[in-house]
């Protein structure tokens, strides 16, 4: 029993249950739970571009061969546009089938927009040359800072194909670059003992402050989103997987755990770091 209880999946799932709880009970109390969601968000985010950054150098400057990473490279960029066009699809034929929206009848006119003004701007903005040009960094310490993982993403190609370049001098760096990761990984790992912390204060905040009937009537949408999802887990990636000899099954009891801290803190960068550990 004493082992069950360490388990962090488990420690995960008490955790929303008793965040569910206690938003319903005592929601004045669980709304002041906030912090402790985002602090445990923020701990992960902090960790997501100097992992992302070690992982592509390590990654690309390991494999020596210029060509090989560039049909790597490319047999990605295809890969990524085939499933995320079938993941349009399957999202287009459920919400025309289920209508979720249909019945909710908001108000525009009660909305604020400030909220939104964020968003805005950017589209005016915004076009393929800017997009192009802003993943340049001004320069990297800028970019880990802000934690901008388009551009760390463009250095770290950059910089994994110099060092595989240089061939036998770029050893000092490339094992020293592997054993930073090791020590990043080694933090994910504490900060994730405080996973079921982050993710009880996020779920009591969102009972606590939207309570259970506001949520209700969102049931639909969400239940839409979340059979969409399953759709494209089991009949495309698990179809993908099927090919090379894998059950989605099996990869999914692997990362349960992330699984339920994403779920639990509403936020899919939470489950990134220990996504990428286990899936290496």
């Amino acid at each position: 029993m004493k082992r069950i209880l360490k388990s962090l999946y488990v420690q995960v799932l008490i955790a929303i249950f008793t965040g569910i709880v206690l938003g319903y009970f005592f929601p004045a109390f669980a709304v002041k739970l906030k912090p402790l969601g985002d602090a445990f968000i923020k701990l992960i985010k902090m960790m997501i571009a100097p992992v992302i950054f070690c992982t592509i150098v390590t990654g690309i400057a390991g494999m020596q061969d210029i060509k090989k990473v560039g049909r790597v490279g490319l047999k990605a960029i295809l890969y990524f546009e085939v499933v995320s066009t079938l993941a349009l699809i399957i999202g287009l034929i459920t919400i025309n089938l289920l209508h979720p929206g249909t019945g909710i009848n908001a108000n525009l006119a009660t909305i604020d927009a400030t909220q939104v003004q964020g968003y805005v701007a950017s589209s005016h903005t915004g076009g393929v040359v800017s997009f192009l040009t802003h993943i340049i960094p001004e320069n990297i310490v800028d970019a880990l800072d802000k934690g901008e993982l388009l551009q760390v993403l463009f250095f770290a190609v950059l910089f994994g194909f110099g060092l595989s370049k240089i061939g036998v001098k770029a050893q000092p760096i490339l094992k020293g670059i592997q054993s930073l990761s090791e020590g990043l990984f080694a933090v994910i790992g504490i900060i994730m003992k405080v996973a079921p912390l982050g993710a009880f204060g996020a779920m009591a905040f969102t009972i606590g402050q939207y309570g259970v009937g506001t949520l209700a009537s969102l049931a639909k949408l969400m239940g839409t989103f979340y059979l969409t999802c399953i759709l494209f887990i089991f009949l495309v990636l698990g179809l993908i997987m099927r090919l090379y000899g894998y059950r989605i099954i099996r990869l999914l009891s692997l990362i349960k755990e992330e699984l339920l801290v994403v779920l639990g803190t509403s936020s899919s960068e939470a489950g990134l770091p220990g996504l990428m550990r286990k899936l290496e």
